[in-house]
């Protein structure tokens, strides 16, 4: 009877494990599917995506795991897992997630951002309508943030409305935003009012505080360099150590373990000197955890046993944190008997005010203290002694509502009930268990939606406050730009009262003088210009001779000898006209027409298969009334045939009008429907890609400098011919002189 009862009870105790427990499955399945993924080596870099330069001193973190930075050349290497979600932030621009998915290198473009927050413009009726003065709204603010922060920014916000307040005033109020937001943990918003405050008016303390709230919104790397630069300064002894810890933090949150060293030790040797044992128990006990993070745990052993010693000179929570995180190290060391002894002597030590003080967050409250207590008692296989421990930590957790510490005791309460063979004990824990879990869940559901209406909130805050200083600083600009418009005037006016007379015999001269330099400047110029224009052409020939022996050395490295003497025979006769013409800056558009229709058909000579043409000439258009420069259409024309339809699959087409819109315009059309110039760019081998087209560039020259010298008689405008992308059209504009 008895056996058959004790079966019955464990058949109970697996279908309450198998059917009771979903949310515990669920969190055990997610730690060892991410356990059993290997740690792979991931590299990366972080580019602007403007300018394509990488950018140095990133902070790159896996989301609850390793840390590290860009190097000079944007890249960094980090460990991490496949899935793990990697964080991308810097002061520059707006924070990145990315999600691991395979070893390939990583490739993060970002788009840095400026400073002031762009905004749409919002009336602030509200705010206006206060008639408070500005240090009133300030205080008022000052005083209301922590219970409303709505309130607290509405106040601060109706400050920077006052339009007459100074820079350093400004500079006050953006400091005041940025500490609410830092107390609401809004670390992001803290640091751009910080930035925004020291632009208006820096001051040390300040710097300080930004150092500080970069660190807390994880932006190592800046908090390093401008805790760096401040440490420079000449500082108060406690000023200094207080730079000096944010520096040590920054370094350890980093792994830069020799430098955190490095820090803490002066730090910790400033405060010995000023005999300040608050300091120095807090500066060793983080060189203790230094230490033990980095496996030196017997250095972790003496300096734990320092701050211990020291710590036990006083009664206070501080003392009782060093206690606790002594204790979390035994912990790790598996001497469950020196952290038991030192957790029940935290307890003792702090009396039920300041327990009662205590949010839950924080580490030395009674709950988890018990809990911490209990758990080392089933360590070391001690469950009876365990089992008080648990329901006190049950008692306490649910008398503070700290659900976490409550359901974990729970838990691990039924399991020291099941270890132990009290089933009944430990069914009804589960039960329990099963309770918190889904209390648990819908507070933090609650927890969720409402931090994403406080988020909401502060970010419309901060956007009205923007648009706010946004229209100030226009405003301002306005009044400065007809303040010393009306400031130039008055001057200009008294100058001419003064001096009107002389003023008529310096002006002739300097008009004589004026048009006599004008008349050398623009001899010289045009000079220059004709020096230009024949450096180009001088330019654009061998360019052209060039590309066209290519052709040619292609057919002969065909062995078709014949080709290629049919095709130097037509070429000579291109290059005779093409010489007539060289030394000319315009030619008849006949000639230009009976150039490229040679240049065309040698190109068709050789790609036959790549494309078909045609040239279509306006029957009203008067070839011999137009001029235009010579061989313009050329490298046009050598564009769509190389560079649009010499990478067709099938035959291409080119076809090149010549029309005239009125009687002092004619459009020149040259239009292909080859892969078109982004796809082209593309296909462009790694050499073709270092080769700039010097025919484009010296085109683009030349109708500049002849447009400068005689009007603006030639315009070129491209454009592709279908959305897609594919095809190029280029449309040449020429009028008559």
């Amino acid at each position: 009877m008895k056996k058959c009862t004790y079966i019955y009870i464990l058949l109970i105790i697996g279908l309450s494990l198998a059917f009771q427990l979903p949310a515990l499955a669920q969190e055990k399945n997610t730690y060892l599917k991410r356990s059993e993924t290997p740690l792979l080596t991931i590299k990366g870099s972080v580019l602007d995506v403007q300018t394509m330069s990488p950018i140095s001193k990133v902070n790159v973190e896996v989301k609850g795991g390793d840390y590290t930075a860009t190097n000079g050349s944007g890249d960094f290497t980090i460990r991490a897992r496949v899935g793990d979600e990697l964080v991308i932030r810097n002061a520059g621009f707006e924070t990145v997630y990315y999600t691991i998915t395979d070893t390939e290198r990583i490739r993060i473009e970002v788009h840095p951002e400026a400073l002031e927050l762009d905004v749409e413009e919002t009336v602030l009726d509200d705010f206006e309508q206060r008639q408070l003065s500005f240090e009133d709204n300030l205080e008022l603010g000052r005083v209301n943030y922590k219970k409303d922060a709505a309130q607290g920014l509405d106040y601060v916000a109706n400050a920077l409305g006052d339009k007459t307040i100074s820079s350093q005033q400004r500079a006050e109020a953006f400091a005041l935003l940025a500490e609410i937001y830092s107390y609401w943990k809004q670390y992001d918003l803290a640091v751009t009012n910080y930035r925004l405050s020291l632009r208006e008016f820096s001051s040390l303390d300040r710097q300080i505080a930004l150092a500080k709230t970069y660190h807390l919104n994880k932006n190592y790397q800046e908090s390093i360099e401008l805790s760096s630069t401040i440490f420079k300064s000449r500082l108060r002894s406690p000023i200094k150590m207080e730079v000096q810890e944010n520096l040590g933090d920054s370094y350890t949150a980093t792994g830069d373990i020799a430098n955190a060293e490095k820090v803490y030790q002066a730090l910790l040797g400033e405060a010995k000197s000023r005999n300040d044992r608050t300091t120095s128990t807090r500066i060793t006990t983080k060189l203790a955890n230094l230490f033990a993070n980095s496996g030196a745990q017997q250095k972790a052993k003496s300096l734990y046993d320092d701050a211990l010693e020291i710590s036990n000179q006083e009664v206070s929570a501080n003392s009782a944190k060093v206690k606790v995180q002594a204790a979390d190290y035994y912990n790790k060391t598996k001497s469950y008997d020196e952290e038991i002894a030192l957790r029940k002597e935290v307890l003792n030590s702090l009396n039920e005010a300041v327990l009662d003080s205590l949010s839950n967050e924080e580490p030395i409250t009674s709950q988890k203290q018990n809990y911490k207590i209990a758990s080392a008692y089933v360590s070391k296989k001690e469950l009876d002694e365990a089992i008080p421990f648990f329901e006190k930590s049950i008692a306490e957790a649910a008398e503070r509502e700290d659900l976490i510490v409550e359901k974990d005791a729970t838990r691990r309460l039924s399991e020291v009930f099941r270890d132990k063979g009290d089933f009944e004990l430990a069914i009804a824990s589960l039960e329990r268990y099963q309770e918190l879990v889904d209390e648990n869940y819908i507070q933090k559901e609650q927890e969720l939606a409402q931090a994403r209406r406080f988020g909401k909130e502060l970010a419309e805050k901060q956007n009205r406050i923007a648009s706010l200083e946004k229209d100030r600083a226009l405003n301002e600009s306005r009044y400065q730009l007809a303040f010393r418009d009306q400031e130039l005037t008055d001057g200009r006016n008294l100058r001419q009262n003064i001096i009107i007379g002389a003023l008529a015999l310096i002006t002739i001269m300097l008009l004589l003088t004026a048009f006599a330099m004008y008349r050398s400047s623009k001899q010289q110029k045009y000079a220059n210009n004709l020096l230009a224009l024949k450096g180009l052409r001088s330019q654009m020939n061998p360019h052209f001779i060039f590309n066209a022996l290519n052709s040619v050395n292609s057919f002969i490295a065909s062995n078709d000898e014949r080709t290629a003497n049919k095709y130097l025979s037509d070429f000579s006769i291109l290059m005779r006209s093409v010489l007539e013409n060289s030394e000319e800056d315009f030619i008849p558009l006949s000639k230009e027409i009976e150039l490229i229709e040679k240049y065309v058909m040698l190109e068709h000579f050789r790609f036959k298969d790549k494309f078909e043409y045609s040239l279509e000439i306006d029957p009203d258009l008067d070839v011999e009334a137009f001029e235009i420069p010579p061989m313009l259409l050329q490298p046009y024309v050598e564009n769509a045939v190389w560079h649009g339809m010499r990478y067709k699959e099938e035959k291409g087409s080119l076809k090149i009008e010549f029309t005239q819109k009125d009687t002092d315009t004619a459009i020149i059309t040259v239009t292909d429907d080859g892969v078109g110039r982004t796809r082209s760019k593309e296909l462009k081998t790694d050499n073709q890609k270092k080769q700039k087209s010097k025919g484009m560039s010296n085109i683009k020259k030349r109708i500049s400098i002849l447009n400068e010298m005689y009007g603006d008689r030639v315009d070129v405008a491209i454009s592709d011919v279908y959305t897609t992308g594919e095809g190029t059209k280029v449309s040449l504009t020429i009028k008559k002189d």
